[in-house]
């Protein structure tokens, strides 16, 4: 009969998040884990296979947490800009976890068209927001998309890693910007 378990699922997946959200994911191993718990890494096993399915769990988690600085963006009156500050919010609050999903480095090199629906599961409903919030078709929508993601990303790998320090309406003058002179060039180019 296996060993009955000291600790739940949920106990190891929360002590992953608290050891990746201080020190990142290559602070998460099993003697780590076992000593945030306060026991050795051995009860650890008796829930997990190995340290690969404990890290996916806890990377699993760390993707619901976003999702929810998502969904309160979407939730806003201007929901492609409430996202935009959530997706910085998120880097500037949660720096670690924000470095885990969207600064590591990836397998193979891809356009950024294919990009963002790869790294973010939050795309199509991103996407759909853009199209309905400004009456825009489906091509320009993913057009305002990719470019403000691009800008919007590099603000929030400057937080995310100490580089700058924006005040929110910094944050939301800069966004605006480049939003408006964004929109004006796809509405000339459409008109042409």
């Amino acid at each position: 009969m296996p060993p009955k378990a000291k600790f739940t699922k949920d106990d190891i997946i929360q002590a992953g998040l608290d050891i990746v959200k201080k020190n990142g994911i290559d602070a998460l191993t099993a003697r780590a884990l076992g000593s945030k718990l306060g026991s050795s890494s051995r009860p650890i096993f008796t829930v997990f296979q190995n340290m690969e399915e404990v890290q996916e769990e806890v990377k699993h988690s760390v993707q619901l947490l976003y999702d929810e600085y998502v969904r309160k963006g979407l939730e806003q009156e201007l929901a492609f800009k409430g996202v935009g500050k959530q997706y910085i919010l998120f880097a500037i609050q949660e720096p670690k976890l924000f470095q885990l999903l969207f600064m590591t480095e990836q397998k193979k090199k891809t356009a950024v068209v294919s990009l963002m629906p790869i790294i973010d599961d939050n795309y199509e409903d991103i996407l759909l927001s853009v199209q309905k919030g400004y009456d825009l078709s489906a091509n320009m929508a993913e057009q305002l998309y990719r470019h403000l993601w691009i800008y919007t990303h590099g603000i929030a790998v400057l937080c995310a890693t100490n580089m700058c320090v924006f005040t929110e309406e910094e944050i939301n003058n800069m966004i605006t910007q480049v939003f408006k002179g964004i929109l004006k060039e796809l509405k000339q180019q459409e008109s042409l």
